[in-house]
């Protein structure tokens, strides 16, 4: 299901543990590396960059070549987040179904029809040109700061 209001996204973030970031990057200046890090030190996913160049891992947190490589060694994946060309991402979306991912999050400017029918139609929850970093922090209430509405009626912040 191509999940579409903020409520479905918020389910989906409050349901997720652990996340497999396709295309992370140890480069600390790309948005790959920054959502990666901001996620992981969140304490709240456990969090794995899935990169086949990536020998070293990112920050002491070994890397996985594939989502195969990945799902072999701890089973599927909550959600599967890519950083991927467009063009790359059918390749994602059939890897995610196929290691039994229960959602794709097509990151800003990732948008490709075949994948997102890839994935929709073997019942994953598809977000699609979000970032899942910026919809996180909607949730905890840390958007506030920037003046951007993040739907809370509380001052107070989420434990």
């Amino acid at each position: 299901m191509i999940l579409e209001t903020l409520a479905q996204r918020g389910a989906l973030l409050r349901r997720a543990r652990t996340i497999a970031v396709v295309g992370a990057s140890a480069n600390q200046s790309r948005p790959s590396y920054f959502v990666f890090s901001f996620l992981r030190t969140g304490g709240r996913y456990e969090v794995t960059p899935i990169n086949p160049v990536l020998k070293d891992g990112i920050d002491g947190i070994a890397a996985f070549p594939s989502l195969e490589a990945y799902a072999a060694e701890r089973g599927a994946p909550d959600v599967v987040d890519v950083f991927r060309k467009p063009d790359e991402a059918p390749g994602v979306a059939r890897s995610a179904v196929a290691v039994g991912a229960k959602a794709i999050w097509f990151q800003y400017g990732v948008i490709n029809d075949d994948a997102i029918r890839i994935a929709d139609e073997a019942g994953l929850d598809v977000v699609v040109d979000r970032c899942i970093k910026v919809e996180t922090a909607r949730f905890d209430g840390s958007l506030a700061l920037a003046g951007i509405n993040t739907g809370l009626i509380t001052a107070r912040r989420r434990s």
